[in-house]
Parts: C-alpha cells; sequence; structure tokens
C-alpha cells in the first residue's frame, strides 16, 4: 500500500488516472491506424486526435469509477485490486468531481476538433462515450453492476475506438472493420474479466453482479480463455481477403494467453491475482502490434 503518497498531489492523480490502463485505450486506435494505412487512408493529425481522445476517455472513467465505488461502499479495506485514490484519501471525493469534470471537458475539445475530419456523425458516438462513462458506475442502474459490463467493453473499446478512428481518415466502413473491431474487444475484455475474476467474492457482498458473480469462478475462467480464442479466430477472416499475415500473426497471441489462463486456474484467489493484470495487458499489446503488422504487411 502506497500511505506515502501525498493527497492532491501529482503522484495521487497519476495513481487514479491507472496508466497501466492505458493499454486498453491504445490498441483499439492502433488498430484503426493499421486499417486506414493498408487503405492508404492514415493521416498523422486525426491519428494523434484519436489517440488523445481515447486517453482521456480511458482516464476519465477510471476517475469516474474510482469516484462511485467509493461512494457505493463497493472500495471496502478487503478490496484485492489496486488501491483507488478516494477510499485511500488521497483526492477527496469534491476534489474527484472536479477532476472528473475537466478530464470531460478536454475530451470534449479533443473529440470537437475530430469532427474536422469525420463530419457531425461522431458527434452522438462522441456524447455515447461521456454518457457510458458515467453510466458504467454511477445513477439509479449502474451498468457494471448489473453485468453489462463485458457488452460495453466491446462496443467502447472495439466497435467505437477502431471503427471511428478508420471512419475519421477513410470514411468508410467494410467488413474488415467488423472484424477487427470485435475481435478489439473481445481481447480486450480479458482484462475485466480478470478483474471480476478476482474480485468476484468482494462484488458479490457488494451486490455487484458481473458475470463471474452469476456464473461461478470456474465460468468466469472459461470465459477469459475463449475471449482470446475468439478473437484470434476473428482473424481468419482476412485469409478470404488474401491477408495472409493479418489471419496468421495474431495467432502466435494464443501462446501467452493460455498460460496466462493456467496460471489464472493455478492462482484461483487472492491478490496474487493482480500480477495476472499486467500479464493480460502485455498479451493485449501483443495481440494488437502482431494484427497491426499483419494488416500493414498485406498478403
Amino acid at each position: 500500500m502506497k500511505t506515502s503518497v501525498l493527497p492532491h498531489s501529482p503522484e495521487a492523480w497519476w495513481l487514479a488516472a491507472r496508466p497501466k490502463t492505458l493499454t486498453g485505450a491504445a490498441v483499439p486506435v492502433l488498430l484503426g491506424c493499421a486499417l486506414a494505412a493498408a487503405q492508404g487512408g492514415f493521416r498523422w493529425v486525426p491519428a494523434l486526435l484519436c489517440f488523445l481522445f481515447a486517453f482521456l476517455m480511458q482516464i476519465d472513467a477510471n476517475f469516474i469509477n474510482d469516484l462511485f465505488d467509493y461512494l457505493k461502499g463497493s472500495d471496502r479495506a478487503d478490496r484485492l485490486g489496486p488501491e483507488r485514490a478516494c477510499a485511500q484519501g488521497w483526492i477527496s471525493a469534491g476534489h474527484m468531481k472536479r477532476g472528473i469534470g475537466v478530464v470531460t471537458l478536454a475530451a470534449a475539445v479533443v473529440g470537437c476538433c475530430l469532427l474536422a475530419y469525420g463530419g457531425w456523425r461522431l458527434l452522438p458516438v462522441g456524447i455515447a462515450c461521456v454518457a457510458f462513462a458515467f453510466l458504467y458506475t454511477a445513477g439509479p442502474y449502474p451498468l457494471a453492476y448489473h453485468g453489462w459490463g463485458d457488452v460495453l467493453v466491446v462496443v467502447f473499446f472495439g466497435f467505437v475506438p477502431v471503427g471511428c478512428t478508420y471512419y475519421v481518415m477513410v470514411h468508410d466502413w467494410n467488413t474488415s472493420v467488423t472484424m477487427v473491431s470485435l475481435a478489439c474487444g473481445l481481447v480486450i475484455d480479458t482484462l475485466l474479466m480478470v478483474n471480476n475474476f478476482r474480485d468476484r467474492e468482494q462484488d458479490a457482498v457488494s451486490g455487484k453482479r458481473t458475470l463471474v458473480v452469476r456464473f461461478g469462478a470456474r465460468a468466469g475462467l472459461v470465459m477469459y480463455y475463449l475471449l482470446g480464442m475468439l478473437a484470434c479466430w476473428c482473424c481468419f477472416y482476412f485469409l478470404f481477403e488474401g491477408k495472409l499475415w493479418a489471419a496468421l500473426l495474431p495467432q502466435v497471441y494464443l501462446w501467452p494467453h493460455i498460460r496466462t489462463t493456467l496460471q489464472m486456474a493455478r492462482t484461483g484467489h487472492g491478490k496474487a491475482l493482480n500480477v495476472l493484470l499486467g500479464d493480460t495487458s502485455r498479451n493485449m499489446l501483443l495481440f494488437g502490434v502482431l494484427l497491426a503488422a499483419g494488416l500493414l504487411i498485406g498478403g
């Protein structure tokens, strides 16, 4: 436990932002850029704006989750995951609310800049990103507490960032975008799954009905494994487009994914599962880099 963190210090805000989770924001944009580059439509300025928007929204979601889980009493003394800023007293609820406002505003400004490249069709998508960042843990029906977290990950870490990154550069959508978006959302959901697997007992006490709480630890382990497998199987679509490397390179991901799954099964429960968060994040990045490389190599 980081007891030496000064309240409201830069370190406190940095820890609240949970920088290790930013892999989940970077990988979808990377894949959207790779798809655009494969079509000869890559552009640096909208790419950088997409990365910035994704990072800001990820940090915003982390701040929101930190605050509202604290207010709901979910971050108790028996929490197994990384420490939360509000629960540890590093950042007060009032300051966190102001931080959320600043980051939300910054994301909105970047999103408005993207309208110059993608048009007004992106506006409702941006509004949905902000709205669901709050609805995930806030409001009378927090979606994460009712088992909707995995669906939201596939949508907002798959279809939205991959598809919109591609769209602002190419102004199109095709089956390749759909399959990459689905694969990306599935592989990033492994991070949520290992979180929910670790926290299943505490979530059950807090009334957080994740899929792991609903169906049990064994089901969570199987779902973690299948998410990675399905992501790789999605890549076989590219065989029909003659893009051999885009189909084959991501299969390398299966080796570390299977190893992490086995380690998850052996560990079973407790804070020791936190190591697997880093392993899963590394695996996600590997998958994204391999698929992006395959798309860029082509046939």
